[in-house]
């Protein structure tokens, strides 16, 4: 096995101009770096480490930041690949049960051993068809993911850079499938396929049984955005089914607990929820939401993240309401691409805010401490 490299010095801290938030910058290399997307933790070894992608010498590489000793770890190398060849090192996840974890190399789905980086195929896409997010159960059993078929050659498309294609991709309704493969290397099977274009399958983080996926399109346009599944009847059912012609929602999630999914979304006269829902459709809450949300996450219904605008943004919920949003920390980032989306997150322990961010020139990696949200300065909505 080549020898692995370390990078040493990247590691910097800072306070923010704007809060005073401590910010500590896990990279620095002049090229770009980015954590996963943010429905899927990067954290690992009692999360002590993370995942994060980067951009070196002309290739992505795999890292492992030692949270601890701040050392960058090089757990494996991917070569430039055409556009339609792979997804990005972005749509990777993480075994919960053992050091392992899966990613796309070569239109084959690897599993990487976290302590031995040695790596294995679970997996071969099938011809024309091209993989989306990856997500592991929580029993470490199986990754899912969506395969849908590949029409680069009828349609200009560009998702990852300006979503160049997106509406011509859904409205050609896609043949799309839902694959589970086994992490023992048993193989894949598809469990659901429609005329659709199915993307972000999210497994539970504590029910290995349960997912969700999207229709994928303009949020207004789908015939339903957030659809539940179990993986062991195969039953399938909408969550959070539209309301009125017209209403968007989008950017679901699993709290925690694996039993809820946060979400946000716009009714046709403008005015903006947020809300929570069980995976059986129960137990919906919704609230008033009129700020700029961005790309938003929670561990749970308490204090939630967003990106809207140049600052990282945060907002309490106080019992039928949300107070905010407060400013944790500036991230002026441009958002050109996939990659240079800030896509924020918690840690597992809500001590901290991830997130991407290209306000250095270079799309860099970054933790903020959460501090006291009545200490945080407000927000513009």
């Amino acid at each position: 096995m080549p020898e692995k490299r370390t990078w040493t010095g990247e590691w910097s801290e800072f306070r923010d101009p704007v809060s005073g938030t401590r910010v500590c910058r896990l990279t620095n290399y002049k090229a770009h770096s980015h954590h996963l997307y943010f429905t899927n933790s990067g954290w690992y070894d009692e999360d002590r480490r993370l995942l994060l992608g980067s951009d070196r010498e002309n290739r992505t590489y795999l890292l492992s930041a030692d949270l601890r000793t701040h050392e960058l770890h090089q757990l494996t190398g991917l070569e430039p690949a055409a556009p339609d060849a792979a997804p990005s090192i972005q749509t990777a996840c993480v075994n919960p049960r053992r050091a392992e974890m899966f990613f796309c190399q070569r239109r084959a789905l690897k599993a990487l051993d976290l302590h031995r980086l040695e790596s294995r195929t679970l997996y071969a896409l099938p011809d024309g068809f091209r993989a989306s997010m990856f997500s592991c159960t929580a029993d470490g059993r199986y990754v899912f993911t969506s395969i849908n078929e590949g029409l680069s050659d009828r349609i200009r498309m560009d998702l990852a850079h300006g979503y160049v294609g997106f509406e011509e991709v859904f409205a050609a309704k896609p043949l799309s499938r839902i694959v589970r493969i086994a992490t023992d290397g048993s193989g894949g099977e598809v469990v659901h396929e429609d005329r659709v274009w199915i993307g972000h399958v999210n497994t539970s983080p504590t029910q290995s049984r349960l997912l969700t996926f999207c229709h994928e399109g303009p949020w207004n346009k789908v015939d339903n955005r957030i659809w539940g599944m179990d993986v062991e009847s195969g039953k399938i059912w909408k969550i959070r089914a539209r309301r009125c012609e017209d209403e968007a929602v989008g950017h679901e999630y699993w709290h925690a607990d694996g039993m809820h999914l946060g979400y946000h979304g716009r009714r046709p006269d403008g005015n903006k929820f947020f809300g929570k829902v069980r995976y059986d459709d129960t137990e919906n809450v919704e609230v008033s939401f009129p700020h700029v949300t961005g790309h938003i996450h929670s561990n749970d219904f308490r204090l939630i993240v967003g990106d809207g605008g140049k600052v990282v943004r945060l907002w309490k919920w106080n019992g039928q309401g949300y107070d905010g949003p407060r400013v944790l920390c500036q991230h002026r980032c441009s958002a050109h691409s996939q990659q240079l989306h800030v896509h924020p997150r918690f840690s597992p322990d809500g001590k901290q805010v991830l997130f991407t961010s290209d306000m250095s020139g270079y799309g860099q990696v970054y933790l903020a401490d959460v501090a006291e949200f009545e200490s945080l300065p407000p927000a513009e909505n």
